[in-house]
């Protein structure tokens, strides 16, 4: 006759799994604690250089924003009429030209 496990070797049994389980989390955490170190120093590492913009082209890329601002508010049309602009005469003219047709 086949004698059954106790109730003991039962509860035994469940807490060697829980207590393997519990190691194997604290395996995973482990990693992933070291792999966010190594993530934060890597981007510590290659961080973007600071930028120098010069009186000239900041000057340039506030024209640039301007003239972007009016061309996003025209019909196609009025885009065209104002692209020929800047190309004959530059952004200074092309953003009064944007300016006017836009209604501002």
């Amino acid at each position: 006759m086949l004698r059954r496990p106790s109730v003991t070797r039962h509860l035994r049994s469940i807490r060697r799994a829980l207590a393997d389980i519990e190691n194997a989390f604290a395996s995973v955490a482990k990693r992933a604690r070291k792999a966010e170190r190594v993530a934060v120093r890597a981007a510590r590492r290659t961080g973007r250089r600071a930028m120098t913009i010069t009186p000239k082209r900041r000057a340039q890329l506030k024209l640039q924003g301007a003239y972007m601002g009016y061309m996003r508010q025209l019909s196609a049309r009025k885009k065209a009429q104002v692209k020929a602009i800047k190309e004959r005469r530059g952004f200074e003219a092309a953003i009064k030209a944007g300016r006017r047709l836009a209604g501002k």
